[in-house]
């Protein structure tokens, strides 16, 4: 099997490792490697001069975006390098602007991350790894050429030529031998250059859409439980509750003792217990009241239906964001069921606020404490609901109580 970088290349034997182009590979590595470090130090050098000198004036800031901006220049021509050693492909992990223009290119540059990883990079290079670079291939240099050269500038007076011819060969052989650690290093410095421009910056782009994506799901279900309350709710809800009535009236109509008396009466309750599970059902879908008057009002309502008392502290100024709001109407609702079903609580707390762009719940139990969420309480869906809003949970429940659960999302 063919190696496909520079450390496969190492692990083979010794006369096959020095008969491939691997070692010389690595050698054109580190020298072009040196002199882009050296070129790369020199061109900042002259940009931040010269945006300092100018900094009075436009062409100061031009020159510093500039010196900013360069670390994406040395990345990608140091993915190409990279092939030198190494067959892997990096991708480039920057993304297309939204609107062409510079100033759209500009802007969408200066926020990515990788960018800043980029630049940090360029500097490490210039400041460390070039000069390493360098180090290694001038001493593989200078000890070849030292001993292979002897003959040439040693005359037979200072030493005998049969020491010298030995001292030449012994420099091809060292030379050789020394092609070992020179690729070691080259695998090293491309093992470098993987972990900051390769992998980590690829999955920037990815974890980016695929937060988006999760943001949209979550959007998409938000809406499609709304359409399903709304259809409930003006559909089946208002059918059942008219047939609920003529059942009434129909009851009503009968009189005492008639055949079909008492099978119109068990139709008109059996109507009115579909009623009410079908309300329950659309109050666990969506409740109206949370559309129409906000979490604070919603938030009350799961108070006055839970089978314990819960005292309700909600400093809310205005109206969340629709997702924010279903997001912690749901958490308190499954929390306040974890509570009346494992806690053996007589009373609850839940306390809500808005600070800093981020709404706080915490929900405090009186119970026996011991929850968690391995267990399967509900704890685990409830963390998932919050993480798909890009908020955090935290939960404190010692044996013996309290228990209290707190949450924090994003209002944006």
């Amino acid at each position: 099997m063919q190696p496909r970088s520079v450390m496969d290349a190492l692990r083979l034997p010794p006369m096959r490792f020095l008969r491939s182009w691997w070692p010389w590979r690595s050698l054109l590595y580190l020298t072009s490697g040196g002199a882009l470090g050296l070129a790369t130090g020199f061109v900042l050098l002259g940009l931040l001069l010269g945006g300092a000198v100018l900094s009075l004036l436009v062409v100061g800031l031009a020159g510093f975006l500039a010196a900013a901006l360069s670390g994406i220049v040395v990345a990608r021509i140091e993915r190409r390098r990279l092939r030198m050693v190494d067959d892997v492909r990096l991708t480039d992990p920057h993304r297309r602007p939204a609107r062409p223009g510079l100033r759209a290119w500009l802007r969408t540059r200066l926020r990515e991350p990788a960018t800043w990883r980029e630049l940090g990079y360029t500097m490490l290079m210039v400041t460390a790894l070039c000069w390493l670079d360098g180090m290694v291939v001038a001493l593989w240099f200078w000890i070849v050429t030292a001993l292979v050269g002897g003959p040439l500038y040693i005359h037979s007076d200072e030493a005998p030529i049969e020491l010298t011819l030995t001292g030449a060969v012994f420099g091809v052989v060292l030379g050789f031998v020394l092609l070992y650690p020179m690729s070691a290093w080259a695998a090293a410095r491309a093992a470098i250059t993987q972990a900051v421009l390769g992998p980590r910056m690829e999955m920037d782009a990815e974890l980016t859409e695929v937060a988006r994506s999760r943001a949209r799901l979550v959007d998409a279900f938000e809406v499609e439980r709304r359409r399903i309350e709304r259809d409930l709710h003006d559909g089946a809800q208002q059918r059942l509750l008219a047939l609920s009535m003529q059942l009434g009236l129909a009851r009503l109509e009968l009189p005492d003792g008639a055949p079909g008396a008492e099978p119109v009466a068990r139709a008109h309750d059996l109507a009115k217990e579909a009623l009410s599970e079908l309300r329950e059902l659309i109050r666990g879908v969506h409740p109206k009241i949370l559309s129409d008057r906000g979490l604070h009002a919603a938030l009350l309502e799961v108070a006055d239906r839970a089978p314990l008392t819960v005292d309700v502290d909600a400093a809310l100024p205005e109206r969340l964001p629709g997702a924010v709001e279903a997001c912690a109407y749901f958490v308190v609702v499954e929390a306040l069921a974890n509570v009346a079903k494992h806690s053996a609580a007589t009373r609850a707390r839940v306390v809500a606020s808005v600070s800093r762009g981020r709404l706080t719940v915490q929900v405090r139990d009186d119970g026996r404490g011991g929850a968690d969420p391995a267990r399967g309480s509900g704890l685990s869906g409830l963390a998932d609901r919050v993480a798909a809003g890009g908020g955090t949970v935290a939960l404190a429940s010692p044996v013996g109580g309290p228990t209290v659960l707190h949450v924090e999302l994003p209002c944006a």
